[in-house]
């Protein structure tokens, strides 16, 4: 696989590395075809499980190297990883604010964002999943990215590890959308539809992420420190919650755990 990829330029590994992302999150909402409803305690621990994932993978594939990045750095090698991880939080935070959704589990009235009560539920649970996606993208397309200034071998298995536990915990996303469209009288087609779709912004946030990092070196710390900070944030602030809102606390914190070392062994085994 490691071959395959060294055949082509950094940003077109990025963009084939997050059409397998996307393709996890249409797996998962391809669900809908097989059953009407998931189990609660399954949604909340797949939930809790991507968090999991998310969490490690900050750290190991984003802010590690971050910091390796910055060594010998005059202004000390914490500098990019605490700057660029506190503006991928304030950038979440604001997308936030401004960007109509819904979390998974949440009635309609409680939807954030501008003019959030105008939307339909469908719309506003596809605009949550898109708000995971965007720091997702960004953190495969900076990873990638890299390997344009002087990335090894063993970069590139850090990359593809990446891209692969994405992949991984974007499964119960796909899920978290469609079901619940399923649920409330919605087509199957049509729920796999609104599930898949949510997917689709990964591979242009890898591509603008590696665009970006490819030719601006310099930036290369501060922009998998944002990255980081970005999923971070959506892990706080809506994916754990939303696991464990309906009382399955103990099975959704277990299920992160399991998450978190799963992809701590795939990036220090692989990577």
């Amino acid at each position: 696989m490691i071959d395959f990829f060294q055949n082509f330029n950094p940003i077109i590994q990025a963009l084939i590395a997050t059409l397998f992302t996307w393709g996890m999150t249409a797996l998962g909402a391809s669900l809908v075809f097989a059953t009407k409803s998931i189990n609660q305690r399954l949604m909340d621990s797949m939930l809790g499980f991507a968090g999991g994932v998310m969490i490690a993978a900050s750290y190991w594939s984003l802010l590690g190297p971050s910091i390796e990045l910055s060594e010998g750095n005059t202004i000390g090698a914490w500098f990019p990883a605490a700057i660029g991880f506190m503006l991928g939080g304030v950038f979440l935070w604001g997308i936030d604010k401004i960007l109509p959704h819904l979390h998974p589990n949440t009635p309609v009235e409680e939807a954030e964002g501008i003019h959030q009560k105008k939307r339909k539920r469908s719309t506003l649970l596809v605009l949550a999943i898109t708000l995971h996606n965007i720091p997702e993208g960004l953190a495969v397309g900076i990873a990638f990215g890299a390997l344009a200034n002087g990335g090894t071998e063993a970069s590139l298995a850090g990359a593809m590890t990446l891209a692969l536990g994405i992949g991984i915990q974007n499964f119960p996303e796909g899920v978290a959308v469609s079901m619940p469209l399923r649920a409330e009288g919605m087509s199957r087609a049509k729920s796999f539809q609104y599930g898949q779709f949510s997917g689709m912004v990964e591979p242009i946030a890898a591509v603008i992420g590696a665009f970006a990092v490819s030719f601006i070196e310099p930036l290369l710390p501060y922009a998998l420190s944002f990255a980081a900070g970005a999923m971070i944030f959506v892990v706080a602030e809506e994916v754990i919650p939303s696991s464990q809102e309906k009382g399955n606390k103990d099975l959704a914190s277990m299920s992160l755990m399991i998450g978190f070392t799963l992809m701590m062994i795939l990036d220090v085994a692989l990577g």
